[in-house]
Parts: structure tokens; sequence; C-alpha cells
């Protein structure tokens, strides 16, 4: 599941560090540096609001259940940080308390998308916008997180519909944003520099899911 409290994600708010970075860019003169920090900032400028659809999902046939706002930071992906990964994830635990977990501000962590072992979509957070998932904030800035229902130890858990729907999911983001359907962008939570993860476990058949992502991204072609 995605990472604790202790290592979320915590450049929630404009504050003295924002204000100190466009100062110091002003100061060197570096145009460059203090424009890139504002446009990663200006919708957090009091009155700014980018438009939303709410209840939205970027994945036809999700169903849309809000993650707490403490469990993830707004954002305008790919326009400020570009995506170029997708991480899997395994719940260590039902869908439903999954979805409540990712819906409690005291949890600190919560992924995009949680994939049912019935092959069900949920999405609790716009691809747009940056989870708290990896447990590594660079990660979590280029990245989209799926979790799947169940339990790393049981392979029976890693269903056919699971697996299917998930497949879809992944090669629907890879397209979305251009990127490359192999090991290198589409990796484990146990993959991520710092993690003290181990999911999606050595059940998850990865040579499968690779051959059924890339069948479904052919279909959508």
């Amino acid at each position: 599941m995605g990472a604790t409290e202790g290592s979320r994600d915590t450049d929630r708010r404009i504050g003295r560090r924002a204000l100190l970075v466009g100062g110091t860019a002003a100061a060197v003169g570096s145009a460059v540096l203090a424009r890139d920090e504002l446009a990663r900032l200006w919708w957090r400028t009091p009155g700014v609001e980018k438009p939303r659809v709410e209840g939205a999902v970027d994945f036809r046939g999700a169903r849309w259940v809000a993650a707490s706002d403490a469990n993830w930071r707004r954002a305008d992906r790919p326009d400020d940080y570009g995506i170029d990964m997708v991480v899997v994830h395994v719940t260590q635990g039902s869908f439903a308390s999954a979805v409540k977990v990712f819906q409690d501000p005291g949890h600190g962590a919560a992924a995009h998308y949680i994939v049912g072992k019935d092959g069900r979509i949920t999405q609790m957070i716009r691809e747009l916008d940056v989870a708290y998932h990896a447990g590594n904030r660079s990660y979590n800035e280029r990245s989209v997180g799926i979790e799947h229902e169940g339990f790393v130890d049981r392979p029976e858990d890693f269903t056919d519909a699971m697996c299917a729907a998930s497949a879809r999911l992944t090669a629907g983001v890879c397209a979305r944003y251009g990127i490359p359907v192999d090991r290198e962008h589409i990796i484990g939570h146990v993959e991520v520099p710092g993690t003290d993860h181990t999911d999606p476990g050595r059940h998850w058949d990865w040579d499968r899911y690779m051959k059924l992502v890339r069948q479904a991204g052919r279909a959508s072609a």
C-alpha cells in the first residue's frame, strides 16, 4: 500500500520556502528558476483555482470516490511535473479497507486507483494531482499509483479479472503520457528508492502482466 504518514510528501501549500525560492531567484537574476517555481505554485495563490469537473475520472469505467485531501497534493500534471512511470501496489487488505484508509486524513498516503479482485476500478485521486503513494517525493510527482486488492503472499488474490482490468488501466495511462511499456517505467512499489515495502511481491507475474498491458495497448490503438 502507499507510504506511511512519516514519509508523506509535505509540500502542500505556498509558504516561507516558496517565497524564499522566489526571492533568491530574483536576487541572482535566475528567471528560469523563478518561472519554474511559479509554474508549480501558481494555483496556490489566493483566489486562483484550476477548473475541475467534480467526480470526473481519467479512466472510462472507473468509479470516483475521493481520497482525503491530506493524502495528495493538487498539481497540473503533466504540465508542471512530467508523468513517466506507473507504480504497482498491493493493498495488504480488502478493497473496502483500502478505500477507507485513503479517505482517512491521518493515514498520510493514497494511490490514484484501486483495482479489485473482481476487476472493478475506483479512482480516488486525479492523475493530474500528486498522490502520496510511493514514499518518495520525486517518484510521487512523476508517477501514477495503482493499488490491487489482496495480499502479497496469496497468489490466488491476483485474479484474471484483476490483472486484465489493471492492464487496461496501465495501458491507458501509458498511452496518455507517452510512457514506454517496459519494466523501467512500469515498476513495483518495492523498486522505489528508499521504500521499505515489498509489494507487489514474488507472486505478481510480471511477464504475464506486461504481456497483458501490451495487448491492451494494441487493442485500444
